[in-house]
């Protein structure tokens, strides 16, 4: 049985302690049934100029910026393999901010898994999502939360008439948009890739306002997104439990919350996600990182330490607010429909 090389890594200073980003104000979840305000909750993909609300402060976005910078170089490794686990054709252009910010000593490794780990799962969410959209004609919204240098909406292919939202830091995502666009990178024709910035002060109403259809089923994928604390995680999934519609799929990786880590009970970490996504309305099932690795025949090498990372598939039991309203709107003309045929009786 094949063994995953590790991959090699440069020596590296210890990093930089990092503040958690203001996501707090970033996760407006409540359904509003007044007339949205006009501004800028949302930007297309081919322009990453839109506003969001606050961005980072410099450090913290640096410190994001490395990160998504630190995948992307994984991304390239794997690539350049003999015998590759996927491909990245733009891994390597967006490796040209290294000489910009000049990263390629400081990458934030903290906010990063592991390369093994890491490649694992960008094939295993490759291939979940090509298995899910090619089987069914009904996932045709893609909702990808990424660290903003998520190339999968130009590697993938994806089905005729697809809308692809990015949901990622904002400058982060500016800044490789420009690589990407330089290098020639497009969306396949009839898709549409949309970007809501994470930065936004609502994020319900941006994707929203971006198109996004509740009433119509969706693929969420998480992979990069920055989540610092379970409270970021139980935001972001009732942003989506109110906006995917019953039926809706999501897939991804999730990080170790030092926060749970400081609390005194003895409920398991993966206990507390079922729990949490069971609460929002998704029925959740953990995937093993050696199965996986199994299933591409190769052996996962045991990790020096936990890797702290979960890799899960959930899907929505519930309806969308949405479908909600459909209802609602749907009784009410039933309703109303009766009493006609009443009064006409009478």
């Amino acid at each position: 049985m094949l063994v995953l090389p590790t991959l090699a890594a440069r020596p590296l200073r210890p990093p930089p302690h990092l503040a958690p980003p203001p996501l707090a104000s970033s996760w407006n979840c409540r359904t509003k049934r007044t007339l949205l305000q006009p501004g800028p909750f949302a930007a297309g993909a081919d322009n990453p100029r839109g506003r969001g609300g606050p961005l980072p402060e410099p450090e913290q976005h640096d410190q994001l910026l490395l990160a998504a910078l630190h995948a992307a170089r994984l991304r390239d490794e794997e690539s350049r393999r003999p015998d590759p686990l996927f491909i990245d054709p733009y891994a390597a252009v967006l490796l040209s901010l290294y000489v910009a910010h000049q990263a390629s000593e400081s990458l934030a490794l903290h906010l990063t898994p592991s390369a093994d780990h890491y490649r694992l799962t960008t094939r295993y969410v490759d291939d979940k999502l090509q298995n899910l959209i090619t089987s069914s004609d009904n996932f045709r919204q893609i909702v990808l939360l990424t660290d903003g240098m998520d190339t999968r909406p130009y590697r993938l292919s994806w089905p005729k008439l697809s809308v692809v939202y990015d949901v990622s830091p904002g400058r982060v995502f500016s800044a490789a948009a420009q690589q990407l666009r330089g290098a020639g990178a497009k969306i396949p024709r009839n898709c549409v890739l949309l970007h809501t910035p994470l930065e936004s002060p609502n994020l319900q109403e941006g994707l929203c306002k971006n198109g996004f259809n509740g009433n119509r089923p969706s693929l969420w994928v998480l992979q990069g997104l920055p989540l610092f604390t379970s409270s970021s995680l139980e935001n972001l999934l009732l942003v989506i439990s109110n906006l995917a519609m019953k039926g809706s799929i999501f897939v991804g990786e999730l990080t170790h919350f030092l926060d749970w880590t400081a609390s005194a009970d003895m409920v398991s970490e993966k206990d507390r996600l079922e729990n949490l996504f069971f609460t929002q309305g998704f029925q959740v099932s953990f995937v093993h990182y050696e199965n996986v690795a199994k299933d591409l025949g190769l052996g996962l090498a045991p990790p020096r330490k936990q890797c702290g990372r979960v890799l899960l598939v959930a899907e929505q039991l519930r309806f969308s607010d949405a479908q909600m309203e459909s209802f609602r709107t749907h009784f009410e003309r039933t309703e109303e429909d009766a009493d006609e045929e009443g009064f006409e009786e009478l």
